[in-house]
């Protein structure tokens, strides 16, 4: 019974925080005027019309019809009766408030379109793009500084984490304290000195300003020195008797037995660069550089916003998150199993 709660209680959250999902996609589908009257509609739908107009549902004398509506007058609506077939072409009245009208499912796939389509960009990626449709160029400038980012701080912080893990130096373990004590200032607090050096070696608006800040990270440095510190030494011990350096221990043993760590680091970082909407506010200026977070702003004006295009450009946005965790969640799995042996 208390597992069967369990789970009733564990799908209701589900439900809850899958909510702003499901109205962000359904509202990426709807029309414009759906969005704006029908903000409870999960489901984007739409009156349906026939050659004669509007089509209604409506009870007369006790029969369910279909009809068109052709005309009011003050005693209803006049509908001329499409359904059923024995009442076809015949012309009702029915009183307003027992009419009632006929939708179905209408998807405006169209929206996706207009979203990608709505901003242009003179020119991008020094010249190579010209007049060019300024969704597609956000999505370059965020894969660019993603995988740059990614790759960047994958490489540094486990060459870090190697050195700390398995290195002895004197001040080793004083000095890992003292990076690790980095995680405790906010970053709001070191924007600023990072704003100005960088303004002074000239690198703002720029891809460098994006990239070269977030290439280093003391968490990732943290996280993968804890699992580093997992792996036998009996195995570096090994590889040195055969003759490897200790850059070939790090290559060849260390980081092929890393890959849960390596992959659930990859995923974080990339999803936090990707998402990353202050830092790239702050240092660049020019639209052609803009990254999708901020690309996204374009459609919210000071006295409307464009909720049915800003919400297909976020479901646009969203794939690539959901392509690389679909591609890293089975070495989350691996990363669980493999610490469940070692407990």
């Amino acid at each position: 019974m208390l597992k069967a709660l369990a789970y009733a209680a564990l799908c209701a959250i589900g439900l809850v925080m899958g909510a702003p999902l499901a109205w962000m996609i359904s509202t990426s589908l709807k029309d414009p005027s759906q969005v704006i009257l029908a903000r409870d509609q999960w489901l984007p739908r739409r009156q349906v019309i026939s050659r004669y107009g509007p089509v209604y549902s409506a009870r007369v004398n006790g029969v369910a019809i279909r009809g068109a509506q052709i005309g009011r007058r003050r005693e209803g609506v006049r509908l001329r009766v499409l359904a059923p077939a024995q009442m076809a072409g015949q012309v009702v009245t029915v009183a307003a408030p027992r009419v009632h009208p006929v939708e179905q499912l209408h998807l405006e796939w169209q929206n996706y379109v207009n979203a990608w389509k709505a901003i242009k960009v003179e020119s991008a990626l020094g010249g190579l793009l010209r007049n060019a449709d300024a969704f597609l160029v956000f999505y370059i400038n965020s894969i660019i500084v993603a995988v740059a980012v990614t790759f960047g701080q994958v490489a540094t912080s486990s060459l870090a984490a190697y050195a700390f893990a398995r290195l002895r130096f004197p001040g080793r373990d004083g000095l890992f304290l003292g990076y690790l004590a980095t995680l405790m200032v906010p970053g709001v607090i070191t924007m600023i000195p990072v704003y100005i050096l960088l303004s002074r070696l000239r690198l703002t608006n720029s891809y460098w300003a994006l990239i070269l800040p977030a290439m280093f990270s003391a968490y990732g440095t943290f996280m993968l020195r804890q699992f580093f510190l997992s792996v036998p030494r009996e195995l570096e011990d090994a590889a040195r008797i055969d003759g490897a350096s200790l850059f070939g221990i790090y290559w060849n043993v260390i980081m092929p037995l890393s890959k849960p760590a390596l992959a659930a680091l990859t995923t974080f970082v990339f999803l936090h660069s990707w998402n990353d909407f202050m830092w790239p506010l702050i240092v660049i200026d020019s639209l052609n550089l803009k990254t999708l977070p901020i690309g996204l702003a374009h459609f919210q004006g000071p006295y409307l916003t464009e909720w049915h295009l800003l919400m297909a450009a976020s479901v646009i946005v969203m794939v690539p998150v959901l392509v690389v965790f679909v591609i890293g969640q089975r070495y989350f799995v691996r990363g669980i199993i493999l610490s469940g042996l070692k407990a």
